[in-house]
């Protein structure tokens, strides 16, 4: 076991726990490398860290690096210090990075530093917004990477309009493989959740994060009074940073929207399923929601996740309260999705295996 290439999983914020937990298993059963988690960090928070551990099985992180909450610069650099800290421990054959977060980029920025080879799951997503911290990180990521694996063919068109061909893999949404693994557990797990917080079967599921929505006050005023006019009730699990902006604004929720503590995966993933529709801001919700057969109005202007708005599942409404109220209506009325019929857009749920293979082949093991 020892005497095989290291791999590197850095993660440090929760979606990518999930993703990481499926990459886990999969190089696991494979068995050609021994795989570290590197967890930077990045979410300080129990409610969004460490139960995430607990309920999804992932291995005990083999560094820990506990940078926390500062701006992105400051937080990227004290990611690198640390990692370059633990080279010299465990130094890996090749970096395995998850999405679009800071700790993306500090681990692609590391590999690119030490002449290693850097993997990228969910490359060649663009919502071509530069005012989005996550646009950064994804661009930065896929020029730094050798091994780019694209959960669709929009995703590598994408990256062949930028001139990166070489190392391009479509292997499907790893998401879709986590959903599948977990579904049965969460279905049970939200209706006990909903049970305690006293909430009906009927409702509107809302996440709200985004550094665009959170740090405006008008956006976040807007989405708080479209939600005030849902036909339902709304559930709000609420994220640290949403929270800390409505102190900041003196925005209160209205009167039907729910709020609660941040919720770990298996009860988001239950509730997504259990609801009637979804308003989020979360890239991750949206595929979720599709896969879970939800309609979703994403409270943002533009998405990585165009496929969804072109199967009629998904709806951009902004933070207009007009639209997202009409998108609501829409899904009471049964005009939204105008069909049920969904098509397999992001694989078969086997993209864990996929790069686990492709993982190995890059680090030269040896069956």
């Amino acid at each position: 076991m020892t005497d095989l290439p290291v791999v590197w999983s850095v993660v440090g914020a929760r979606p990518q726990f999930v993703k990481a937990a499926v990459m886990s298993r999969a190089l696991a059963r494979h068995g050609r490398v021994r795989e570290l988690l590197i967890h930077t960090g990045q979410h300080y928070d129990a409610n969004m860290s460490a139960h995430f551990f607990r309920d999804l099985d992932i291995p005990k992180p083999a560094f820990h690096l506990g940078v926390g909450s500062c701006p992105p610069g400051t937080q990227v650099g004290r990611m690198l210090e640390a990692m370059e800290e633990a080279l010299g421990e465990a130094p890996p054959k090749l970096i395995l990075t998850f999405g679009d977060t800071n700790s993306t980029l500090a681990g692609a920025l590391l590999g690119a530093y030490h002449h290693l080879p850097v993997a990228h799951v969910e490359a060649g997503l663009r919502s071509y917004n530069w005012a989005m911290p996550e646009e950064i990180n994804r661009v930065v990521t896929d020029r730094l990477s050798s091994l780019l694996f694209c959960p669709s063919e929009v995703a590598k068109s994408n990256l062949a309009s930028e001139g990166i061909v070489s190392g391009v893999h479509v292997v499907g949404d790893i998401m879709l493989d986590a959903v599948l693994h977990y579904q049965d557990r969460a279905g049970e797990r939200a209706k006990a959740f909903l049970a305690a917080i006293a909430v009906e079967s009927d409702f509107v599921l809302a996440t709200i994060h985004r550094a665009e929505n959170t740090d405006d006050a008008s956006r976040l005023g807007a989405i708080f009074a479209g939600l005030g006019r849902s036909p339902w009730p709304v559930v709000l699990p609420l994220h640290p940073r949403t929270r800390e902006a409505m102190a900041r604004a003196g925005i209160e929720p209205p009167a039907n929207v729910r709020v609660c503590e941040p919720v770990g995966y298996l009860e988001m993933l239950g509730l997504e399923s259990l609801a009637r529709a979804i308003v989020t801001d979360s890239g991750g919700v949206q595929k979720e929601a599709y896969f879970a057969a939800t309609p979703c109005l994403t409270a943002r202007d533009e998405t990585e996740w165009v496929e969804t708005v072109e199967a009629n599942w998904n709806r951009l409404v902004g933070c207009r309260p007009d639209a997202i109220a009409r998108g609501l209506d829409d899904v009471a009325a049964g005009r939204f999705p105008p069909s049920r019929k969904r098509l397999p857009l992001y694989g078969d749920g086997a993209a864990g295996e996929r790069m686990a293979a492709l993982v190995a082949e890059t680090c030269g093991a040896q069956d």
